[in-house]
């Protein structure tokens, strides 16, 4: 293994090693660390040690943990309340797509049925029948349908929520689970009441009667109830951006990697904060490798390697959308050519070398760029190999053009 460090180095540069470490992961909020602070810690301590190879060993295992975590999400709620449909928007599947929850006006769900994410076969969402269907009495709903094996639980609905609903989260709460209530269909609501009203209709003024009609249901049967009005046609309006935060805050660290990377990019936050997690993927695996204390001097890319950054680019394309069939399928979305939005972005075409500068020249120039903005890991005064300072570059590539495709998305609408 390389080192991160001189191994002559003194216990002053022990401290800078743990001080550096430390003062990186400082910079994010605790909903934003792919590890936590345990974790973080006992990094901290080994570095201060001088113990590098303890550092590793806790940083491998802290990957391991990410990489190898599931995460199981259970949605229920009566027939109609749109939960397919909520489904197969979180996992970013049209309808129609290949492995879509089926979406019907009767009732399609009758057991449970797990769906994975196209992209992240470890993440599992899980259709349950609502509750009260006749397989599925509220005495042994529960029971039936294995909730132990879920890491949380939405419940759903296009009115209010019943008493089965509420009955059902107040279990959930007895088992140490958390729920949360999910209002859909809120666009049809709105559209009806402007229809029904259009001179008098006031759009914020109708979701708080929508909101405080749901919560005062529930007062008197679940304390300080919380329910996220959204449309499964428009996850950026509405409550779904602030639902997926609470869901970031309430997951422990080794999910929260895999939570954050599966949803949909709604909106710029959300993209930036995939870019972020990503980030620190990136610098805890250089660290684990071993990594020299200074800056290269020169990049210099041979064959080998530029086969490895194309693999790397193209996942990154494929987490952020952009790579081809996310494109194709964009295209067709907005009825425009696949090679319009292609010239908008620059991750298609960011390791071609027909161009005056190299590919190590151009990474250089971005190292100099983060260096003088004195921003990410390197503005802490931590330093790895020169293929992660690489990967660095593709990242935040690939998250500028998602956020260029996402301004196409809205202002072709």
């Amino acid at each position: 293994m390389g080192q991160w460090f001189s191994r002559t180095s003194d216990d002053t540069h022990h401290q800078d090693s743990a001080f550096s470490f430390n003062k990186y992961f400082k910079n994010f909020k605790v909903e934003n660390k792919i590890i936590s602070q345990n974790t973080i810690s006992l990094i901290e301590s080994y570095l201060q040690k001088g113990d590098i190879q303890g550092a590793a060993s806790a940083i491998s295992g802290a990957l391991r943990e990410i990489d190898n975590a599931p995460l199981d999400l259970a949605v229920t709620g009566e027939s109609g309340a749109g939960k397919s449909s909520f489904i197969n928007a979180l996992r970013g599947v049209g309808h129609e797509g290949k492995d879509a929850a089926p979406v019907g006006v009767v009732e399609t769900t009758m057991e449970r049925t797990a769906y994975k994410h196209p992209n992240f076969p470890n993440v599992r969402i899980w259709d349950l029948p609502g509750i009260g269907s006749p397989n599925f009495q509220p005495k042994n709903y529960l029971e039936k349908v294995k909730f132990r094996e879920y890491d949380f639980f939405i419940i759903v609905s296009a009115t209010r929520f019943k008493k089965n609903d509420l009955d059902l989260a107040k279990a959930i709460k007895i088992m140490k689970k958390n729920f949360y209530f999910v209002r859909t269909k809120v666009d049809s609501d709105l559209q009806n009441e402007e229809l029904s009203k259009p001179t008098t209709f006031d759009r914020e003024k109708v979701l708080q009667q929508i909101r405080e009609d749901c919560v005062r249901n529930m007062k008197n049967n679940i304390d300080e109830p919380e329910v996220f009005l959204i449309s499964n046609n428009n996850l950026s309006e509405y409550d779904f951006p602030i639902m997926m935060d609470t869901l970031i805050k309430d997951l422990p660290a080794q999910k929260r990697h895999l939570f954050m990377l599966s949803l949909p990019n709604v909106t710029e936050a959300a993209i930036e904060r995939k870019r972020v997690a990503q980030q620190q993927y990136i610098w805890l695996d250089a660290l684990r490798a071993g990594a020299p204390a200074i800056m290269p001097l020169q990049i210099i890319i041979n064959n080998n390697t530029m086969e490895k950054l194309q693999k790397i680019l193209n996942n990154y394309q494929v987490l952020f959308g952009v790579d081809e069939p996310s494109l194709k399928a964009l295209a067709k979305h907005l009825r425009v050519p696949v090679e319009r939005l292609k010239d908008s972005i620059k991750s298609p075409t960011l390791l071609e070398t027909e161009k005056e500068e190299t590919a190590g020249e151009m990474f250089m120039r971005y190292l100099k760029n983060v260096l003088i903005n004195g921003g990410g890991p390197l503005g802490a005064g931590l330093y790895c190999q020169e293929i992660y300072y690489m990967q660095l570059l593709m990242l935040d590539t690939v998250a500028d053009d998602a956020k260029v495709l996402l301004k196409e998305t809205y202002s072709g609408k």
